[in-house]
C-alpha cells in the first residue's frame, strides 16, 4: 500500500493527470472546467478557482475514471499509462 497522499495537488497537475487518463477538455463556464471521457456516462467537473484540489474531490474523480490512489501516483510517474481498448480505457505499464 502506498504512503503518498492526493492532498494538496495543484490544479495544473490535475489537469494533466485528466489529459493521461484519456479525458478531453470541454470548455471553462463560470469557473468550472468540463472534461469528458468516451466510457464515461456524465462529464467530470473540476472547480478551476480552487487551487490545490481538494483531497475528497481528487479521490472521487480517480474513483470515477475507475483507477485506483497507486494508479494515479503511476501514472504521474510515468510507470503506468491508460490505453483506450476497444470501447474501454485500461492501465497498462509505462
Amino acid at each position: 500500500m502506498s504512503t503518498r497522499k492526493l492532498s494538496n495537488i495543484p490544479l495544473k497537475e490535475f489537469q494533466a493527470f485528466l489529459e493521461l487518463a484519456g479525458c478531453t477538455y470541454i470548455h471553462t463556464k463560470g469557473g468550472h472546467e468540463k472534461w469528458t471521457r468516451s466510457d464515461l456516462f456524465r462529464p467530470i467537473i473540476i472547480q478551476s478557482h480552487i487551487d490545490p484540489v481538494p483531497e475528497r474531490i481528487a479521490r472521487n474523480l480517480i474513483k470515477l475514471l475507475g483507477l485506483t490512489r497507486e494508479d494515479y501516483h503511476d501514472i504521474m510517474d510515468g510507470k503506468k499509462k491508460v490505453k483506450k481498448e476497444k470501447e474501454r480505457y485500461v492501465v497498462v505499464k509505462g
